[in-house]
């Protein structure tokens, strides 16, 4: 199994663990299933498992794709993955997809996930071309740089509650309130996205993300949850980012420095939207989309590199923002 992997990585490097071991998993007890099956299953686009699909053929796996109305993907039985000795744990941490080794380890995942995978390698050890295993040479840490410890309810004390589809009482403190709240929240399951635990929940019938940073405390309830039945935790999931990315109150326009952009954009991802003309001898011409008009401070620390040019109130309370910002530091410091 290894030496798969290995080729893997050697070829274009693309392709996950996870991700491999979990299509593999799919797989091996079908008679088939369509790609738009394994699509769904793995939460990927359908080009992405064609192409992960490609790559297992590439790698010596008797993998076979039939087009047409009943077409699907098969494999020939035995040539695949040796489950027989996984317990059934390690199967459930395995399917995991896409969690990088602190994730696991917040789910209190790590070691089960780390057995079954020496489970799986072990019994097709053997190395090519005095290659590497692909686990000894790349490591990913999909968390934030500087990003403090949580004190808030961590993923392992709440997947028990999540699992057992209970109700739960939490007391989550919003950065907007001056208070915590006290909610009675239905969940689907817990999301890690972009290095951050979320519970995902309906809360009266409506669907909510809460930080588990931010969930003070919680208490499991005995009454079993209450979800809609046509949603499922990728369903709400996919569609409270998409909601959160598309909700904004304020479009700043503005030109960027070109020595700017490039950090404008890390900083920003996809609420910047360049115009998509050729860059001027000014910069670019972008458009920044925020929730909230107080947002834009976020553009302060660029300094004159960002220019504003509206709404008006935008370009307002910037020049607020910096006048009281020069006011704070044109006084001595006190001694």
């Amino acid at each position: 199994m290894r030496r798969i992997v290995s080729q893997f990585s050697g070829k274009l490097g693309w392709v996950t663990p996870d991700r491999f071991f979990a299509l593999m998993l799919l797989l091996e007890p079908r008679d088939g299933a369509t790609t738009q099956e394994l699509a769904s299953a793995l939460g990927v686009s359908l080009r992405t498992v064609t192409r992960d699909l490609n790559w297992l053929r590439d790698a010596g796996l008797p993998v076979y794709v039939h087009r047409g109305r009943l077409g699907g993907v098969t494999m020939l039985p035995g040539s695949g993955l040796d489950l027989t000795r996984l317990t059934p744990g390690e199967r459930d941490h395995l399917a995991l997809i896409g969690l990088d080794d602190k994730q696991r380890e917040d789910l209190n995942a790590s070691v089960e996930s780390r057995r079954a995978l020496a489970k799986i390698a072990s019994t097709r050890s053997r190395r090519v071309q005095d290659l590497l295993p692909l686990t000894d040479v790349v490591h990913v840490d999909s968390r934030p740089w500087h990003q403090g410890r949580a004190s808030g309810a961590t993923p392992a004390s709440l997947i028990g509650s999540v699992r057992r589809g209970r109700r739960l009482r939490i007391e989550y403190a919003s950065p907007r309130e001056s208070c915590p709240r006290d909610l009675v929240v239905d969940p689907y399951g817990l999301l890690a996205k972009a290095g951050t635990w979320y519970l995902v929940a309906d809360c009266a019938r409506v669907p909510r993300m809460y930080r588990l940073e931010r969930i003070t405390t919680w208490k499991e309830m005995h009454r079993p949850r209450r979800i809609r039945e046509d949603q499922t935790l990728a369903t709400v999931a996919a569609a409270l980012i998409d909601q959160w990315a598309d909700n904004h109150a304020i479009e700043v326009s503005a030109t960027i420095d070109q020595t700017q952009i490039e950090r404008a954009q890390r900083i920003f991802g996809a609420r910047l939207v360049r115009d998509g003309r050729e860059e001027s001898a000014s910069g670019h011409e972008v458009t920044i989309r925020f929730q909230h008009l107080e947002d834009v401070r976020a553009l302060l620390p660029f300094g004159s590199a960002v220019t504003v040019h509206g709404p008006p109130e935008a370009r307002a309370h910037l020049g607020a923002l910096a006048v009281d910002l020069a006011c704070h530091y044109a006084s001595s410091p006190k001694s």
